[in-house]
């Protein structure tokens, strides 16, 4: 008897004492494992994580988290060949392993990188803009994001054992939650090596990743408004998860993504001969056959308009034709994950077969490469032709390599039929029309969550029709779950909780971490530019100026850059501009007086202006006017990978009467001291 999967559970690996049962090679039919989370403490679980990963995670900042992340990637990328190697045990090919195993460890790269530039060397995360509450400006109110003190946790489905984990992983573990990993059965054995890895690495705190492998028994009984659940599966299990006792007592945070009958459209302008064509044909293929069609995000409902069927079908057909079944080693498509999930699927062919016909492939009969075709879970690829008008194609998931071919005769009836899969994960529209793109795109977007336009333009450089990005949110609506995983930050703050703060500015600034407008200033003797970045102080301020302009001043920089727009040159023209009602002077040399009169320009610690934020011109200057520029530090972010950090500067040039003419942030890049 195969040994049974441990599970990794507060700080060590368990080994269950009871049996569990028999998982199986999705290619040999092979006991490779058996599975049971019998005996381990649920409650204890979600402790462990509250009380030693949580507090850990949240001493770092989101940089450092980063840091660990990347270097994650990184290990898991040296030892990919094993993931390789135990992923063609789910019936994947080598090709299919890559997508999943790639696709998770790029995941977190990306995560390292987005968390590395979009958010800040800190724990909080300031959300928004500063809201003015009050008249004279005492009473704030801001926005602020702060790690939830639960777990995340996840039960994942069984068709991606390695990016599933990692996906949901990586924005909790930026946000500074915990995580819990569930994995489906079928393929636990996958993600128990990927657990395995990660843990031998020793990069992450203890508590930040537990592992079950098995069923999560009662789990939910011990969730509290603080921790967060994270589903992928079938929409049924969705709904009896979304409705635990435990989930609606506590309000706790709950995203699936479940069924999706993902479409895909040819548009009428793509007909035989035309790049389009080809490029929706291969892609269909593509889709069925990778994970032998057990994504997600696969196609499912193939819209043609009803002229091309007959040449779609055919070209289609002819490319199953060369696909390879059987042994992943040596097949074009492997496996599916196993033989009950084989069962699905043809049921699922059968209810789509009563009111569609089979154009390709053979439910029952596939010839198999290298491999027994009973004792593994072979199945052939799929082709319907269907009637878009009964129910069965919008409403029957074929998890498997089965696509149902739908005739559509105008773009309102394609919209109509898009509508009734009642909600999708993903769908592609292949046009060179981009009139019909964007009549499409906005006619379904309500039911997707993300929509892929392919043309001849794109295509080189597209990732394609299944691939979620994790700067793009993942997820739909309806039929697929309502939830949203991903999306760049917007993950991150999903396990975070909003506060709005109120208060005096002093407080704000205290509490943010950036300076805010009505707060102290500190003007010291020494310049700002002079101080090293340990030496700053939020607050710190230089006050520069008056600095008169001129109309030889204007002039000049007109003939300077160019820049002779009537408003700036014109005495008529510009008297006739109701916004001015006189010739005034450029924004951009407001801008650049105001550097003059408060750069100091030795060599010293600032190394480079690297841009301008926000910048707005918000009263004309006019010839005389007399400007002064008031620069304050306003957040100080340290790179710990570098021997500089970044310093944002407030920047409030006003005139003579005190009113403000531009307000902006400079962004500096200034260096530590030697150490």
């Amino acid at each position: 008897m195969a040994s049974v999967l441990r599970s990794y559970v507060r700080g060590g690996w368990f080994a269950p004492s009871e049996e569990g049962r028999p998982l199986h090679d999705a290619v040999t039919g092979a006991e490779i494992a058996r599975i049971t989370s019998a005996g381990i403490d649920m409650g204890g679980v979600l402790d462990h994580g509250r009380r030693t990963g949580g507090p850990a995670l949240r001493s770092l900042t989101f940089h450092q988290r980063a840091g660990l992340l990347k270097a994650l990637a990184g290990h898991l990328r040296e030892h990919r060949e094993e993931l390789y190697a135990v992923s063609a045990q789910t019936g994947a090919t080598l090709g299919d392993s890559k997508f999943d195993v790639d696709g998770g460890i790029g995941v977190l790269a990306a995560y390292a990188s987005k968390a590395k530039r979009e958010l800040p060397n800190d724990t909080i995360y300031v959300d928004g803009d500063v809201e003015p509450l009050s008249r004279g400006g005492t009473f704030l109110g801001q926005h602020i994001a702060t790690s939830l003190r639960g777990v995340a946790v996840q039960v994942n489905a069984f068709n991606f054992p390695v990016w599933g984990p990692l996906e949901k992983f990586a924005p909790a573990f930026v946000a500074g939650v915990p995580t819990v990993v569930k994995p489906a059965s079928p393929t636990a054995f996958l993600t128990a090596k990927l657990v395995e890895l990660i843990i031998d690495s020793g990069l992450l705190p203890e508590g930040t990743l537990q592992l079950i492998s098995g069923s999560v028994g009662d789990l939910f009984d011990h969730l509290t408004g603080q921790d967060l659940v994270s589903f992928t599966g079938s929409a049924t299990t969705a709904a009896t998860l979304r409705t635990h006792p435990g989930i609606v007592a506590n309000s706790v945070r709950f995203s699936a993504e479940a069924d999706s009958l993902n479409l895909s459209v040819l548009g009428p302008d793509a007909g035989p001969g035309t790049p389009e064509f080809d490029l929706y044909v291969k892609q269909l293929v593509s889709e069925m056959t990778v994970k032998a069609g057990q994504k997600c995000t696969a196609i499912r409902r193939a819209f043609v308009p009803a002229q091309h069927v007959d040449a779609v079908v055919e070209a289609v057909s002819a490319k199953l034709a060369t696909i390879t079944v059987g042994n992943p080693a040596t097949a074009r498509m492997g496996a599916l994950a196993s033989l009950e999930q084989r069962e699905e699927v043809r049921r699922s062919v059968k209810a789509l077969t009563d009111t569609g016909r089979l154009v390709f492939g053979d439910p029952d009969k596939v010839d198999v490469l290298d491999a027994d075709a009973e004792r593994g879970a072979f199945l052939s690829p799929m082709l319907i032709v269907g009637d878009p008008e009964r129910a069965e194609p919008h409403a029957v998931e074929a998890f498997g390599p089965v696509s149902t071919v739908l005739p559509y005769s105008s773009t309102d009836q394609l919209i109509d039929y898009a509508a009734r899969g009642e909600g999708s994960l993903a769908g592609s529209v292949v046009t060179g029309d981009t009139a019909f793109a964007r009549d499409v795109v906005l006619g379904i977007a309500p039911w997707h969550g993300r929509l892929l336009v392919l043309n001849g333009v794109d295509a080189k450089e597209s990732t394609g029709h299944g691939s979620p990005m994790p700067q793009l949110v993942h997820g739909g609506p309806g039929r697929a779950g309502g939830g949203e995983e991903m999306g760049g930050i917007r993950g991150v703050l999903h396990h975070m909780q909003r506060t709005a703060v109120q208060g005096d500015p002093d407080t704000l600034t205290a509490i943010t971490g950036r300076w805010v407008a009505g707060s102290q200033r500190s003007i010291t003797d020494v310049h700002p530019f002079r101080k090293h970045l340990e030496e700053l102080s939020i607050g710190d301020t230089i006050v520069a100026g008056p600095r008169t302009v001129s109309q030889e001043d204007v002039e000049h920089f007109a003939e300077f850059t160019g820049d002779t727009f009537y408003a700036h040159m014109d005495a008529e023209a510009a008297a006739a501009n109701p916004l001015f009602g006189e010739r005034v002077a450029h924004g951009y040399l407001i801008v650049s007086i105001a550097a003059g009169l408060f750069v100091d320009p030795d060599p010293g610690p600032v190394l480079a202006n690297f841009g301008v934020d926000r910048l707005r011109f918000l009263t004309p200057v006019k010839f005389g006017d007399a400007l002064t520029v008031t620069l304050t530090c306003k957040q100080v972010t340290p790179r710990d990978s570098a021997a500089y950090g970044e310093v944002r500067w407030d920047a409030d040039v006003t005139r003579q009467d005190g009113e403000s003419v531009a307000r902006y942030d400079v962004l500096t890049l200034v260096a530590k001291k030697e150490s």
